[in-house]
């Protein structure tokens, strides 16, 4: 079940849902609109190894804003950081800026209760298109768990994104044993 606005305020009053900086007029019927902070990464190395730590290198989005091209993977982050203490919290890229060709997420867009931290946003673009800090990015939609939680994710022993950064995070695959 996905929480409606009315929802998504007494879940934020309760403590349960946290969002920094909140903005009651980015709460929609049913999701709340992030946006993207100025800080973009991309990765070091042509070919990527999943069992290796491949490096990104960050850069901030200037004020004339970044052109972003087809081909490449761009790790960027919401300006807003987010807590989830009893909703699953997943993250949806909007319709205009997927009318822009921008795809927000390849595989990412679920958060687990506990998740608690600005969201990594693994950007694609199908043709070049310029950001800018600040724009629109995408919008939280909440959905109620049924049953108790027996550990959240940031009390997993081995929960991979739990260090508070505003900074895109690259791939902790290669902490995975494989």
């Amino acid at each position: 079940m996905i929480l409606s606005d009315k929802a998504i305020l007494e879940g934020i009053e309760k403590g349960e849902i946290v969002i920094e900086p909140y903005d009651r007029s980015k709460l929609g019927t049913n999701s709340y609109d992030v946006h993207l902070s100025k800080h973009l990464a991309l990765y070091t190395a042509e070919v990527l190894d999943a069992r290796q730590h491949n490096k990104i290198r960050h850069f901030e989005i200037p004020e004339e804003g970044h052109v972003l091209l087809p081909g490449k993977t761009y790790l960027g982050s919401t300006f807003e950081y987010t807590e989830s203490h009893r909703h699953v919290p997943f993250l949806e890229g909007k319709s205009s800026v997927g009318r822009l060709g921008i795809d927000i997420h390849a595989t990412a867009g679920k958060g687990d209760v506990g998740f608690c931290n600005h969201w990594t946003l693994e950007i694609s673009v199908t043709q070049a298109v310029r950001v800018y800090e600040g724009m629109p990015i995408g919008q939280l939609i909440y959905f109620h768990v049924e049953g108790d939680i027996e550990v959240s994710y940031d009390k997993k022993a081995n929960a991979k994104y739990c260090q508070r950064t505003p900074l895109p995070m690259e791939s902790m695959m290669w902490k995975n044993k494989f």
